[in-house]
């Protein structure tokens, strides 16, 4: 959860630093290693890196977003202890940078892409052993005979009393985490300016500095801050430099395609306080949950990929086989290393509503907290193991009397506004005699209760029809084909969509049909054009 911003806020406490003894015992590791210059002292003597001090100097610490008076000049000359990797002189483009810390915007461009690549405060030396060191982005590089990061070192190893100086022949490479790659890459942006929307700030306070209580209320010395994004906690820590994911995301005009259909199946009811920006978040979230998948749980990326999404108690969803195949999520993708695993990058998105956020929808028979309504019934729950029933489980429907036509209503939780196949998928006798089943249908009409745009309430009587289950076999009945909600319910509290089972068989019929009734589910089937053509 924490990126470079959490380091940005620790290290901007540096505007206490002539004037605070607190937090100066916080961070200042006195006389590391014996030698008697600064960090700073040692880059200022070296003529070959006053291209690197000249940055070091103008750059300013950003605290709480906003710019200090403080340089990493003034860092680098403090009791602070840090490991620097200082690029020699005319391997970077020290006039453009100069000219970038002119602004507010441009600085912190400046802190979190050149300053922050070249300094750690983990202190770590060139050894013949391969080691790694974490910078102050957050990014893990290694370091060793080699060099760090694949870049030579000209001079290892040289030692101040505040940390060790790496004097190297050019700068370190910038590698984008995935988050970073799509908010700052042009043909993914569009992602990225909507995962934006979704930045917080929250202070730490076990890593702030604290001088006391007053009055009750803790006050710091230096309020440390995490800045976390609250998307990224529902889908994927995708900004975590010590994580490993794939990812697969569409550039800008596929995305934006995607996100207008999407958004069609999140269309709340005018009652729906901040309808508008709901609807964006799940909209956002539906195209990009199944998008995540976390390298260390897949078993063989060539045979099938399980997103980040993925549970035990819902198997059928978040798995996607052949990746790589024709038709796959990640057929034809360009990839891209990224500093925290690989993206791979497709022209539309990859993958369909049905796969993803447009699923099939279940009231379970025997989920009796479902029932909103019931009348001149009583009801137990029988369970099963058989292939044919859903969850291995059903409810055993019974009239109070002989001529009792009973109705039961079930919620229906999470529709889209998208057109369903609405269904109700009954159970023969023989599930529970098979030796003396009885073999009768049950008769039954059906109702669905919904809302319009505006959030009134309407019914549809499924055209009055009068259904009919087939007695000898698992008999999934379409109550209503091809219906529109359209309104969207999902992830209410107000449940707002239900549908009522109501038996209608009259008396003469009471020889030929039964009025006991094994129902299954409910059970929501989506549609959409791609499946009608099916």
């Amino acid at each position: 959860m924490m990126n470079y911003k959490h380091i940005i806020c620790a290290l901007s406490a540096a505007c206490c630093l002539y004037g605070c003894a607190e937090w100066d015992e916080h961070y200042v590791d006195t006389n590391v290693n014996g030698a008697d210059k600064t960090l700073w002292q040692q880059l200022k003597e070296n003529p070959q890196l006053s291209d690197f001090c000249q940055v070091m100097e103008q750059t300013k610490v950003f605290r709480m977003h906003k710019k200090t008076s403080v340089s990493y000049a003034d860092l680098l000359d403090s009791g602070q202890s840090f490991t620097v990797i200082a690029p020699i002189n005319g391997t970077f483009n020290r006039d453009s940078l100069l000219n970038l810390v002119q602004t507010n915007q441009g600085d912190s461009v400046v802190e979190k892409f050149f300053v922050f690549n070249h300094l750690s405060r983990t202190l770590r030396s060139v050894t013949p052993e391969n080691n790694s060191i974490h910078l102050l982005n957050s990014k893990y590089v290694q370091i060793g005979p080699e060099g760090i990061e694949g870049v030579r070192v000209v001079t290892p190893n040289i030692p101040a009393k505040n940390g060790v100086l790496h004097i190297t022949e050019r700068p370190l490479p910038y590698r984008y985490s995935l988050y970073e790659a799509l908010s700052d890459e042009a043909q993914l942006n569009e992602i990225g300016r909507n995962l934006r929307l979704y930045e917080e700030d929250e202070l730490d306070p076990e890593q702030s500095v604290s001088s006391g209580i007053q009055e009750g209320v803790p006050i710091y010395v230096d309020s440390v801050v995490i800045s976390y994004n609250r998307m990224l906690q529902r889908i994927g820590y995708i900004d975590a430099e010590d994580s490993t994911y794939m990812m697969v995301v569409p550039t800008n005009d596929g995305w934006n395609k995607a996100w207008e259909e999407a958004s069609k199946y999140f269309v709340y009811d005018q009652s729906v306080l901040k309808r508008d920006s709901i609807q964006k978040y799940w909209t956002n979230r539906a195209l990009l949950e199944d998008a995540i998948f976390n390298k260390t749980s897949q078993k063989s990326i060539q045979d099938s990929l399980i997103s980040v999404q993925y549970t035990r108690t819902t198997p059928e969803y978040h798995v996607f086989y052949k990746p790589f195949a024709e038709g796959g999520i990640l057929n034809g993708a360009q990839k891209q290393e990224c500093s925290n695993g690989d993206l791979y990058i497709t022209q539309e998105w990859p993958f369909t509503p049905e796969q993803t956020y447009f699923k099939e929808i279940r009231s379970e028979g025997e989920s009796t907290s479902l029932i909103t309504t019931e009348r001149d019934c009583t009801y137990n729950i029988r369970h099963v193991a058989a292939d044919s029933i859903s969850k291995d489980a059903y409810l055993h429907v019974v009239p109070r009397t002989g001529t009792s036509n009973w109705e039961l209503t079930y919620r229906v939780n999470n529709t889209l506004s998208g057109d369903y196949d609405i269904c109700a998928v009954i159970l023969p006798k023989s599930v529970d005699n098979p030796i003396n089943p009885n073999l009768r249908p049950c008769k039954f009409r059906a109702t669905v209760n919904y809302v319009d745009t505006l959030g009134n309430a309407q019914t549809f009587n499924c055209d009055n029809t009068q259904f009919k289950n087939d007695p000898e076999r698992v008999d999934t009945i379409v109550l209503a084909e091809n219906f529109h909600f359209p309104a969207c319910n999902f992830d209410q509290n107000d449940i707002k969509v239900s549908v009522k089972i109501q038996c209608s068989i009259t008396a003469r019929e009471t020889s030929t049909h039964s009025r006991e009734m094994y129902l299954d589910c409910i059970y929501l089937r989506p549609r959409t054009s791609k499946s009608e053509q099916q």
